[in-house]
């Protein structure tokens, strides 16, 4: 089994994530925990609600109960992005050329590098928002589908309407897909067309007993992880048209043993799989294969992050429970 070096801290723990070769770990409570040279901690927010790795720089990207968007660099520094009184920041997002987006009630704002700032506001409350992966572009999820914004150029969203709440959105890496997260224990997806950006084609993904709260796409996009099962339910996206008319793969199952996050490994289709009570598996796409990475412990498992180079998986609970997994023996 590989070695896991455990870090207990009090507390639900939002995030954990690596920063080059450190694992940091944001805690509820508003402070963020790393292990480099023993452990750091950042005093961030007074009460964190998100908190995301930015996958365009070395750094994390917060919001809070004090309203506030903040950076942390690889050496606990903190940058103040943006400020927004009396308002939870409870949606963030990295885009391309250093933009970064937080929500809060009907409004998305996006912060450019340059330090203007650009609002979008929905008729309803935003719950989700992502950037696309090629062009300045974001999204919108909400009650009854997502709002699709150009930010650099004016004029009318691209609506994706669909009956329900949307959650959370994300983009697949190829710019060919989006799919929602929503509060009836389901996926939603469109193809979208790649010249306009306007929906081709709807994507029905069922069958799950809880709400979906973890997604992670394969490097290459190929497959789409999501929680929410006794197992990680795994839907191919390799084909023109996604996972229309094929099953999902199941991955760890586990006999009414929830899994609560999933997260893919940087660089191989191998999933990282963590349950309701602590457990942790590593699992093969190619055959199935099972790895046991850590026993059950204390609290779900609501976060996982892999180092650069795929050697380290940092793991985070409920329960403060944490620490870094070594697979490279």
């Amino acid at each position: 089994m590989p070695t896991v070096a455990p870090l207990d801290l009090t507390g639900h723990i939002v995030t954990a994530a690596f920063l080059g070769d450190t694992p940091f770990f944001a805690n509820a409570n508003g402070t963020i925990h790393r292990l480099d040279g023993g452990e750091k901690v950042t005093e961030a927010h007074e009460g964190l609600l998100t908190c995301i790795r930015d996958p365009h720089s070395p750094s994390l990207l917060s919001g809070g109960e004090d309203g506030k968007v903040l950076r942390i660099d690889a050496n606990g520094s903190v940058t103040t992005i943006a400020e927004a009184p009396r308002k939870w920041i409870t949606q963030i997002a990295a885009g391309p050329q250093n933009a970064v987006a937080y929500a809060h009630g009907k409004s998305t704002v996006v912060v450019l590098a340059d330090g203007s700032t650009k609002e979008f506001v929905e008729s309803r409350t935003v719950e989700g928002i992502a950037f696309a992966p090629k062009g300045l572009r974001i999204a919108a999820a909400r009650y009854n589908g997502v709002s699709l914004h150009w930010v650099a150029t004016p004029g009318q969203p691209v609506d994706l309407e669909w009956k329900g709440a949307h959650t959370s959105v994300t983009f697949s890496p190829d710019n060919r897909f989006i799919v929602t997260t929503m509060q009836e224990s389901a996926l939603h997806g469109w193809k979208l067309d790649v010249k306009s950006g306007s929906e081709t084609r709807h994507m029905r993904m069922t069958g799950y007993p809880a709400k979906v709260k973890s997604l992670s796409w394969s490097p290459k996009g190929k497959w789409l992880a999501s929680s929410g099962a006794p197992a990680a339910i795994v839907w191919p996206f390799s084909s023109k048209d996604g996972p229309m008319g094929k099953a999902p793969e199941e991955l760890g199952t586990r006999a009414n043993i929830m899994v609560t996050s999933v997260a893919f490994h940087p660089v191989e289709e191998i999933l990282a799989i963590g349950f309701v009570d602590g457990m942790i598996l590593g699992a093969r796409m190619a055959d199935g294969k099972e790895a046991l990475l850590r026993r059950p412990g204390k609290g779900a498992i609501t976060s996982m992050g892999w180092s650069g180079n795929g050697k380290l998986l940092a793991f985070a609970s409920e329960a403060g429970d944490c620490g870094v997994v070594d697979i490279s023996a």
